[in-house]
């Protein structure tokens, strides 16, 4: 059953054609009052959330040093918005290299494929860093408090699998997860979208938008979509 956003919205969402107007919408009905952004970036997520009026807590996570000294700084205008200490996401705790892109939106723990390199030359490696690994488990103690209705945004540019696999318990608990998914492997080792549609129905979780993500001109045909996925039986 869904349950209306109230004093969470600076407005009440309306349908429109914006992605973000119709995400608002649906975090306005399931009452979502916490967004966990795995792979922040600089906060871009953050920032469509607000102009769509979303007004409930946002926690970033980013493990590239500039992108999350970018959103530290930002955060100190917006006092529902917490930037967790520099992490990614994985399966396990730890430690791991990511390599940071010219684009640092399409850094990666994996390696880009050929075809990722020859379409968008900016994902070409500039440095890799070092960074501390934690789960979504470990830190959801830490960020969600029990009652809270909360929403997973993860972006990690083919990480998504070990993402998942480090939230066993958390799944059990998010009313939606939303998804960038591959329609073809772009990074060494990533699974593409046929997979994680199958795991989220399992899970109990049903599509509610999907939109495009990425279209290459150069191959002609899209390569990335996000997807959204809510929890069918609230």
């Amino acid at each position: 059953m869904k349950r209306l956003g109230g004093a969470l919205f600076s407005r009440r969402p309306k349908m429109h054609k914006s992605p973000d107007g119709k995400l608002a919408r649906i975090l306005s009905d399931f009452s979502v009052d916490t967004v966990l952004d795995v792979g922040a970036n600089i906060g871009q997520t953050r920032d469509k959330l607000r102009n769509a009026g979303y007004r409930g807590r946002i926690i970033s996570f980013e493990p590239v040093p500039s992108a999350h000294a970018e959103l530290t700084r930002k955060a100190k205008s917006d006092s529902a918005w917490e930037i967790a200490p520099r992490t990614a996401i994985g399966a396990a705790p730890g430690e791991v290299d990511i390599n940071v892109s010219e684009a640092t939106d399409m850094s990666s723990i994996l390696d880009a494929s050929p075809a990722l390199l020859e379409t968008l030359p900016k994902t070409k490696i500039t440095e890799v860093v070092k960074t501390p690994v934690t789960t979504l488990d470990v830190e959801w103690s830490i960020y969600c408090p029990t009652g809270s209705n909360v929403f997973l945004k993860v972006d990690t540019q083919g990480y998504e699998r070990q993402v998942l696999n480090g939230a066993a318990e958390s799944l059990k608990r998010l009313v939606g997860v939303q998804l960038e998914l591959s329609l073809l492997p772009l990074y060494d080792g990533e699974e593409t979208y046929l997979s994680y549609l199958r795991d989220l129905h399992d899970w109990g979780f049903e599509p509610y938008m999907m939109w495009e993500n990425y279209f290459s001109r150069l191959h002609g045909r899209q390569m990335q979509m996000d997807v959204v996925f809510m929890r069918g039986d609230l």
